[in-house]
């Protein structure tokens, strides 16, 4: 019933002997609770994420689905352990390029302990967190069922610099993606999976629309999880792109302050894709990003 997903490409990963996720043939994904306060911790984020009235359908539809928690067999072996049951945002996706960008130039929450502050902030200084705002913590482009897929390994994801990003980024939306560094991506997928109205770009800048406004949660090392499928567009279908928030172990209540923190961060992110588009050669795309006006400044 249980299996390892396919496409995970940040976090634990379940397998010889890990404690990792899991899924399942019907759209489920299950994720063990973390050690310490952060299982229950994210458990009640959902909680209480779910039962906010304050809180529209089209801002919910960034957060996957929360059907509960429950008991099942853990994939370390080491028997029944609670899992939070969320949706599967890749379920029945075949061949998805994935990115999982954690946002925020500082991860560490505030109640968090001296000694867990001190190793964010190393982490978060030796990457792109800090100057950047947000740092990309796995990645996986699906370049051709003859090439297969580029997923570089997490020591040399953690070792982006403000460049690679800028590289990385196009390379996710090109049809030339390969480990080769000296490849110049084309960006050939750029226009229809970052820009127009249900692309990447138009779902992050509404996302950013609400956190500028809402004074309900701070998302500490969140991740943004930006998926398309190349097939689909070659297919001449949509890229089926789509932007989910994911990762709530330290996300907390506030009392009535902006998540500056988290908005810094996509607005960062935001700017980054905004320059790949303001780029290419079609004026149809230049003019979408013209038009974008106010709503790419911070």
């Amino acid at each position: 019933m249980f299996k390892v997903p396919d496409h995970q490409v940040a976090g634990h990963q379940a397998g010889n002997g890990v404690l990792g996720p899991l899924i399942d043939d019907s759209g489920h994904f299950y994720k063990p609770l973390q050690s310490g306060e952060r299982g229950s911790k994210e458990v009640a984020f959902y909680k209480s994420f779910s039962s906010n009235t304050e809180i529209q359908d089209r801002i919910r539809k960034f957060f996957p689905i929360f059907h509960g928690t429950m008991l099942i067999e853990a994939s370390d072996g080491s028997g029944l352990q609670p899992h939070l049951v969320l949706e599967d945002v890749v379920f029945r996706r075949l061949n998805p390029s994935i990115m999982d960008v954690k946002i925020g130039s500082r991860t560490w929450y505030p109640q968090a302990s001296e000694d867990y502050i001190l190793r964010c902030l190393k982490k978060d200084r030796e990457t792109t967190s800090l100057p950047l705002g947000f740092r990309i913590s796995g990645l996986q482009i699906f370049g051709s069922k003859e090439s297969g897929v580029w997923r570089p390994d997490r020591k040399s994801i953690i070792n982006f610099t403000a460049q690679n990003v800028r590289l990385v980024l196009r390379k996710f939306v090109s049809s030339n993606t390969s480990g080769d560094s000296s490849t110049e991506p084309d960006c050939s997928f750029a226009s229809t999976v970052y820009s127009g109205s249900t692309g990447i770009l138009a779902q992050l800048l509404e996302l950013k629309a609400w956190v500028e406004d809402q004074t309900i949660f701070h998302f500490y090392s969140s991740s943004v999880l930006m998926v398309y499928e190349r097939e689909s567009i070659e297919k001449g279908m949509s890229s089926g792109a789509t932007v989910k928030l994911i990762d709530f172990a330290h996300a907390v209540e506030c009392d009535g302050v902006i998540d500056h923190n988290f908005l810094g961060g996509l607005c960062s992110l935001i700017k980054f894709i905004s320059e790949i588009l303001a780029n290419l050669p079609s004026n149809t795309t230049k003019a979408f990003v013209k038009d974008l006006g106010n709503n790419c400044t911070c």
